[in-house]
This record gives structure tokens, sequence and C-alpha cells, in this order.
């Protein structure tokens, strides 16, 4: 199954569809797996109600390492993207190698037509491609590109600079209704529970993709199922559908 089935998927069920991050530590909050295995934490995750599990791999800032991807993609049955700086054909070769369905191109990290190319190079892979943009003007270039991104991305807060900067969900808010019809939406980062999730959903995000709360709270799996009921009833038609 791809990830857009999964998402959509999920929103048939009537849940609000979530990617589960894992991710071993951040610049911000520091380690997040506290000594839990994370192949394990994945497989946790995956049986619960979620569209897919994300693996940060970068290594620098977030701990994370290609390896880790190979060795969650092997271990759950759901759609695994892969989260990281990818800048060339090699790096989608290898996350494909790796056993991801989906590739974090960010539009801010790359030159223009750079970036053109590798989104069609992930997409002649087999990789879904997941385009985060950070304000009005990247999300117009990617639609008058003539780019079918399998998933837009807003990220809440700037991974340029390790996504220590305290956003919320007003982004999404702000940028979610530009978004042309029939692209899915993914509202990433500063999703603190519930509530956040709610903001993002109605604001017209048709999933959330959440790391830290889910990776600090008491019990994953319970985060997990609070975030998915947030739900998705027949009136709240995502900009994807």
């Amino acid at each position: 199954m791809t990830l857009k089935e999964s998402i959509r998927r999920r929103q048939g069920e009537g849940r609000l569809p979530v990617l589960a991050e894992i991710k071993v530590r951040s610049p911000k909050e520091g380690d997040l797996l506290r000594g839990r295995n994370p192949v394990a934490l994945a497989q946790a995750y995956a049986a619960r109600p979620v569209a897919g599990i994300s693996v940060v791999t970068e290594p620098e800032q977030f701990g994370g390492s290609v390896e880790l991807l190979r060795e969650v993609a092997a271990a759950v049955e759901v759609p695994v993207l892969r989260k990281d700086f990818v800048r060339d054909v090699a790096g989608l070769e290898e996350t494909a190698a790796a056993g991801a369905a989906a590739i974090l191109l960010v539009v801010s990290m790359t030159g223009r037509d750079a970036f053109v190319e590798l989104h069609d190079a992930a997409q002649d892979l087999g990789l879904e491609t997941l385009v985060e943009v950070h304000d009005a003007g990247e999300l117009e270039w990617v639609r008058v590109q003539g780019l079918e991104p399998d998933v837009i991305g807003v990220n809440n807060r700037d991974i340029r600079v390790g996504e220590v900067d305290d956003g919320d969900v007003s982004l999404t808010e702000e940028l979610a209704r530009f978004v042309p019809h029939g692209w899915l939406v993914l509202s990433e980062s500063a999703i603190s529970g519930p509530d956040d999730a709610r903001r993002a959903r109605d604001a017209g995000a048709d999933a959330v993709l959440v790391g830290t709360s889910i990776l600090r709270a008491p019990d994953p799996g319970s985060a997990i199922d609070a975030l998915a009921g947030v739900g998705w009833g027949p009136a709240l038609t995502g900009l994807g559908q």
C-alpha cells in the first residue's frame, strides 16, 4: 500500500491519518529514545492506527542513519517515509534500496532546477514524494513548475535551523488554504496533542506527522490513538479528496 492510499484509508475509517515518527534525538529536546529500541518502537507504532511511519535518518543533528531506516522498513508493513536532507540521485537510490515508500524533499534545501530533477528522479524510482514548503512563495513555485507531489508538507517549524524554533500549527492554517485542490496536505511538527491536530485538520490538512510529542508521551501508543481519534468525519472532506 502506498502512503497516499494509507492516508485515504485512514480517512475512510473516520480517523485522522497520523505519521508517527522515529527520531533518535533533536537539537531542541535532546535524547528522545531514552534507551528504547527504535525498531521495537516502530513496531508498536505500526500496531496502532497509523497511516505510516517517518524515520529521521539525518545523523549529525538527529542521530539517525540509513541502517535505521532499513531496519524499520523491514520490520513494519505500513508505508515508511525517509526524512532527511537528500540532495542527489544517489541519496534517492539509497532510500529506495532501504525499503522506504516515500522521501522528504525540502524546497528550500536544493536549487530550484536541481529540485525539479530530483523530484522527477524520485518518482521514477518508485518513491512517493513529500514536498516540504515553508511559505506561500515556495508553495506557488511548486504549483507553477507543474510538479505533482504525492503529498505537500507544511513544516510548522523550520527544519533549516534544526527545528529549534517555537512554531505552532498557525503556518498550516496560513498555507493549507492555498494548496491546489486534489493535493494531499501533511502538517508536520509542532503538534503537541489532539488540540493541535484538530487545528491542522480544520485548516485543511489531510494528515499530521508527529514525532516529539509521541516519543515523550508516557504511553506512545495511547498518544497515537488520541491523535487518530480526532477523527475525519464526512463533513471534513480534506483538500486531497
